[in-house]
């Protein structure tokens, strides 16, 4: 079905910023719309987001330019096409826009409307998102996966006022059964977690990821915390439920060194290293996001040798959903596993080409929301169609968090037995 009109509107993320939300309309009357997340800790070798840079409005901040090349550019150029050749239709945007990082268009603008094109194709054909992009999944063999989530429940760094070097600390519901029972898992632990606070007189006041943010002592008291979280919960550490961390370091690499503000020292890659191994000697933990800075290749080639595949390396900084990145990761061994945010890149096609790129070289691939988010779960179905098995979309609260867990649980009841939930493929 054909494309017949394209709209676009400046709406607020969940930090009260401007970004963009498409609608694409078919000749039918189908219509899909799309909105875009923003990032805090942005990758260098991100995509552009276009902005207006208008004072007077939002501090600079507004997407008006952006919703004007929508409107006064892509659009005449897409009216018309099929609504289900999406690779045409991403391609002819990227030529459109013909700069490397999109800064002529804008990646925010490209990316809303190649969303808002899949959702409207989609509800043309009359099936869920999630089984219409199962397409871009070449070894969709009919059975469905749900991703473990990594639930980011003691924010830092950037995203909490530096309440920790260490940005993210995670939890993990390796146990779980199913995709229901592993958010339920997440809930009761959080919520036992802000018991645990509540009794040693800290604040509660959550970070842009919905994650509490006390002033702790230490990078390795969070630890402490929700291990005590999750043995009030019932659970056990280390088989129900594991630790993940993004350390955003690139955040905290500045002149040549790494920063740690809460350690009292600058300290080299090597060291640094023995900092996450001598964490990995005290907990259970499996996934290691953004532990050097984005250009520290190096630092992560070794560290993830000396891994030795007991747990997953994630370049997010590192290769910023660009598969010319990832290729030079996948030659030099840098990682063994990527983040996947699909406004890092800026259309859906070639958000998909990482992920497949990914997966046939035997990495894992994580699924990401963005710290200023929307209600958009467009990402819940992405993951569920691609197979990736993970998926990191904040704290159980925030609804802009909470949405795509509900989307996750839908999708998961939909499904019924064409569904199981996916086996986290680092701990036997």
């Amino acid at each position: 079905m054909k494309i017949k009109s394209v709209k676009a509107l400046e709406i607020l993320d969940s930090r009260g910023n401007p970004t963009i939300k498409t609608t694409v309309t078919l000749e039918d009357g189908s219509a899909g719309s799309a909105a875009v997340p923003s990032g805090a800790s942005t990758g260098a070798y991100e995509a552009c987001e276009l902005r207006d840079g208008d004072k007077s409005r939002y501090s600079g901040n507004g997407v008006l330019t952006a919703i004007k090349n929508v409107e006064e550019v892509i659009a005449p150029a897409i009216i018309g096409h099929e609504a289900d050749e999406q690779e045409k239709i991403d391609s002819l945007m990227i030529s459109l826009d013909g700069t490397e990082n999109k800064t002529k268009l804008g990646a925010n603008a490209i990316l809303s409307v190649s969303l808002a094109v899949a959702r409207a194709a989609a509800v043309s054909k009359g099936i869920p998102l999630y089984e219409y992009l199962t397409k871009f999944n070449p070894d969709f063999s009919g059975k469905y996966y749900l991703p473990v989530p990594m639930m980011n429940v003691m924010n830092g760094g950037k995203h909490a006022d530096w309440a920790t070097d260490i940005q993210e600390y995670m939890i993990l519901p390796v146990a779980a059964k199913t995709e229901s029972d592993a958010i339920r898992m997440c809930a009761e632990t959080y919520a036992q977690l802000k018991k645990v606070l509540k009794s040693k007189k800290y604040g509660i006041a959550v970070g842009d990821e919905g994650g509490f943010a006390p002033a702790v002592s230490s990078n390795e008291e969070p630890f402490e915390l929700m291990k005590e979280a999750i043995e009030n919960a019932g659970y056990v550490l280390g088989k129900d439920i594991v630790f993940g961390i993004d350390a955003a370091a690139s955040e905290f690499f500045k002149d040549g060194v790494y920063e740690l503000k809460k350690e009292g020292k600058n300290v080299s890659s090597d060291e640094l290293s023995a900092f996450y191994h001598g964490l990995v000697r005290k907990y259970p933990i499996y996934s290691f996001e953004d532990i050097f800075a984005e250009d520290d290749w190096s630092a992560f080639q070794k560290f993830t040798a000396e891994l030795d595949n007991k747990g997953q390396v994630v370049g997010d900084d590192l290769y910023v959903t660009n598969v010319k990145r990832l290729e030079r990761g996948i030659a030099e061994k840098t990682s063994n596993s990527i983040l996947i945010k699909l406004n890092q890149i800026g259309s859906l096609t070639e958000t998909v080409s990482a992920v497949n790129l990914a997966l046939r070289s035997g990495m894992t691939a994580v699924i990401s929301h963005r710290s200023g988010e929307t209600e958009d779960t467009f990402i819940a179905d992405l993951v569920v169609a691609l197979g990736t098995g993970q998926i990191k979309t904040g704290a159980p609260c925030r609804s802009e968090r909470v949405a795509k867990y509900n989307r996750l649980m839908e999708i998961e009841s939909e499904l019924g037995p064409k569904c199981e939930y996916a086996k986290f493929p680092f701990i036997a």
